[in-house]
């Protein structure tokens, strides 16, 4: 690890097409998409009730004081329902403002062993995982934060790849995926970004790679099944990859599978799931961690390398001058294609509840 004079905090700093090129061939790259890799290779074959046993203290300690507690932040902040508004629900601010006040506290308690420089580096990337505090909203980005956190603890030795990768999947994975629906339900998050029904879903990317990891080695539920409402229901609970399109299909009412989530019915055609597990790793790897509208928010840290090369840091307390100069209007550095922010699209949640009210169909992307 570096010295800690010379990192105090995690930086931004891909802000161009070259910071791209020094950064798609860089070890850390490799090591975040590897981490990643060893993670679903981990829970091939699992069923979600599979874990690992014995469950180490990190493992217990991650899942009933830090993530227990996260969700009991959203307990503190009710959503009055007197609004109209298709868009975020402006009371997630104070959850996160919530998660952001405790983050070193909650680390100090849950890993007593790491150190401040440690716990600080690790607190940014706990923040960031929930969503984004101004635009009210959650994507895949934030979502690569929490698996960077993860790493992160695995690095700093909190954590074992030996032991504990099938129990980062299958206990915190699952435990974090069920608090963001919980916060996307409640605070009406937007997607974060404008892939719309040409992204898997509206937020999440990993539960489709670790689900279809899950089911690499099945021999009877193909691709197909996920077309099969009984068959949907029967193994939602059981496999990451249905509990994903049951809760599609729960939100997205109005319509089929093969309209509002195009991209899901072309991977449905693939014959094995075995395929669609390797495809998952190559999408996630280019449609994700080389796309510069995600990775100019992504941040470098003690554990995750800047190449050498890569644009310097900005004099900005968000470590990027991307989100001031969003708020100022300017687009000459910002990237408006893709999947990337400063879009406002309505929730998901908010048109299925319009839905309910109005008893017609409207579309939701």
């Amino acid at each position: 690890m570096s010295d800690e004079s010379q990192l105090n905090v995690p930086e931004k700093r891909l802000l161009t097409e070259d910071d791209m090129k020094l950064w798609k061939a860089s070890t850390t790259k490799q090591d975040l998409l590897s981490f990643i890799e060893m993670l679903a290779q981990s829970v091939k074959g699992h069923e979600n009730e599979q874990i690992e046993k014995p469950v180490s203290q990190a493992i217990t300690s991650t899942e009933t004081i830090l993530l227990t507690s996260v969700e009991k932040f959203i307990e503190n902040h009710p959503v009055p329902d007197n609004t109209k508004s298709r868009f975020g629900k402006i009371e997630f601010r104070d959850f996160y403002d919530d998660v952001q006040s405790h983050s070193i506290e909650l680390l100090k308690e849950t890993y007593p062993s790491l150190t401040d420089f440690q716990t600080t580096q690790l607190s940014t990337y706990l923040i960031e995982s929930w969503g984004n505090k101004r635009r009210i909203d959650y994507g895949s980005g934030h979502e690569l934060n929490f698996l960077c956190f993860l790493y992160g603890l695995t690095q700093y030795g909190v954590f074992s790849l030996e032991t504990d990768s099938v129990n980062l999947v299958l206990i915190i994975f699952i435990k974090y995926l069920n608090i963001m629906r919980i916060l996307e339900s409640k605070y009406w998050l937007e997607p974060a970004g404008s892939h719309g029904v040409w992204g898997l879903d509206d937020y999440h990317f990993l539960p489709f790679l670790f689900g279809a990891f899950q089911l690499a080695t099945h021999k009877h539920l193909k691709p197909m099944s996920i077309h099969n409402d009984e068959v949907v229901d029967m193994f939602k609970d059981k496999y990451l990859y249905f509990g994903c399109i049951s809760f599609i299909n729960s939100i997205k009412t109005s319509a089929s599978l093969r309209w509002h989530s195009p991209m899901l019915d072309d991977i449905s055609g693939v014959k094995k799931w075995s395929k669609v597990a390797e495809g998952m790793i190559k999408m996630y790897n280019a449609e994700v961690l080389s796309k510069l509208p995600i990775m100019q928010h992504f941040y470098f840290s003690d554990f995750l390398k800047c190449p050498d090369g890569v644009t310097l840091p900005h004099d900005s307390k968000e470590g990027n001058i991307h989100d001031e100069e969003l708020e100022e209007g300017l687009s000459h550095v910002h990237n408006t294609y893709g999947d990337c922010c400063g879009i406002k699209v309505p929730s998901a949640f908010a048109a299925s509840e319009a839905n309910k009210k109005t008893q017609r169909r409207i579309p939701f992307d």
